[in-house]
């Protein structure tokens, strides 16, 4: 198995890729532990999510003067492997919190280690459980039927009757296609495909085939990362003249790369930050967001143009917040420190972050509303922020 591991203390960063085994690491006060996909099909995603790690460990690498270390592993896109890393950083490592990772599947493969641990996770991307039967787990990401509930209401604000579905075939497909389920017929739009693709698929010819013969007045895409891009450059071959609308996942300059012309006027919901330049003062994103930015150029050398990395940002923001109220009841690298930590996690109140304000509770995986969403555009390779 491929892994990196990165460990980062302070404002250095130091990272060692080998083909077997990891470098070993300093001694810390508190520990991170981050499995994202640094190699496969989801590495589009995971590279910007340990990128804006570094930006926030390099934005605060204390807390209440404690250091904190940051372990990073590459689950090479796959949910086996991400369960294998979050018990090696648990058991290996006694990292006191979880983080990641680029895919719903693997992020539900860490989030299971977490609980018979009782290892709190912070997760980086939307996440399919039951809350009340998953209490160490929490999610950074928008929901997905707050998200898809802002399309739809741009769909009806666009007049769509019917439109085709089509998206992955695992858990991340299923969340989409669910949440416009559940709102586009309260909307009066008639959802009349669901078609599906794998994320390693070369083509989506046969499917797309199918929902142009349905003659929809729109499409819905439910992909993530460059994979999500298939049913975008398919539709454009056929001469499709619908409207193409897609979510989050999509948020990323490589789906932007691939897709090209085929993604122009897409539009898509995401978190303010990435239109942060185009939001008024007033919005409560905007300081960090600009903040989050400009720690990103200093820390990568290259201006950020994703949300992923910003979710990592976001996901520090409030281990952070938490850790330092956790830090006053017990010592880092003890069970009664997770415990701690995993509770101050939980009530956590109007944190602000790039994406959202984080107001966590018991018994929810989430912690956003409203804030925590716009509609973008995609226009010559550009989002803009939707009229």
């Amino acid at each position: 198995m491929k892994s990196l591991m990165l460990t980062l203390t302070r404002g250095a960063i130091a990272a060692a890729l080998t083909a077997c085994g990891v470098a070993s690491v300093l001694a810390a006060d508190l520990k991170v532990g981050l499995s994202v996909s640094l190699s496969g099909p989801n590495s589009s995603l995971g590279v910007p999510y340990a990128k804006g790690m570094q930006a926030a460990l390099a934005y605060k690498p204390e807390v209440n003067g404690r250091k904190v270390q940051l372990i990073v592993l590459d689950d090479g896109s796959d949910p086996t492997t991400a369960g294998r890393n979050a018990r090696k950083l648990i058991e290996e490592d006694k990292v006191d919190v979880l983080m990641g990772t680029s895919g719903v599947p693997a992020a539900i493969a860490m989030a299971q280690v977490g609980k018979e641990a009782k290892v709190p996770m912070i997760g980086l991307t939307p996440i399919l459980l039951d809350a009340a039967e998953n209490p160490w787990v929490m999610t950074v990401a928008q929901p997905t039927q707050l998200m898809i509930d802002a399309v739809v209401e741009r769909m009806k604000r666009n007049n769509v009757k019917t439109v085709g579905y089509i998206g992955f075939t695992d858990a991340w497909g299923d969340l989409v296609y669910n949440a416009l389920m559940k709102a586009a017929p309260e909307a009066g739009i008639k959802v009349v495909s669901n078609e599906r693709y794998a994320r390693a698929d070369a083509s989506v010819t046969g499917q797309v085939l199918k929902i142009v013969a349905l003659r929809p007045d729109a499409v819905m895409t439910g992909g993530a990362g460059t994979p999500g891009a298939l049913p975008f450059l398919a539709l454009q071959e056929r001469g499709y003249k619908g409207g193409v609308y897609g979510q989050h996942g999509l948020i990323n300059p490589d789906f932007v790369r691939v897709v090209g012309a085929a993604g122009q006027n897409a539009l898509m919901p995401t978190g303010p930050v990435i239109v942060a330049e185009q939001l008024p003062d007033s919005h409560p994103t905007k300081k960090i967001a600009t903040d989050f930015r400009a720690v990103f150029q200093k820390v990568n050398n290259a201006p950020t143009s994703d949300a992923f990395s910003a979710y990592s940002f976001d996901g520090w923001l409030v281990f952070a917040d938490a850790a330092s109220r956790a830090m006053k009841k017990a010592e880092p690298g003890t069970a009664e420190f997770r415990v701690a930590l995993r509770d101050a996690i939980f009530s956590t109140k109007e944190v602000v972050g790039t994406h959202g304000v984080y107001s966590f509770k018991p018994g929810s995986l989430y912690g956003v509303d409203e804030r925590a969403r716009v509609i973008v555009k995609l226009d010559n390779g550009q989002w803009k922020l939707a009229p």
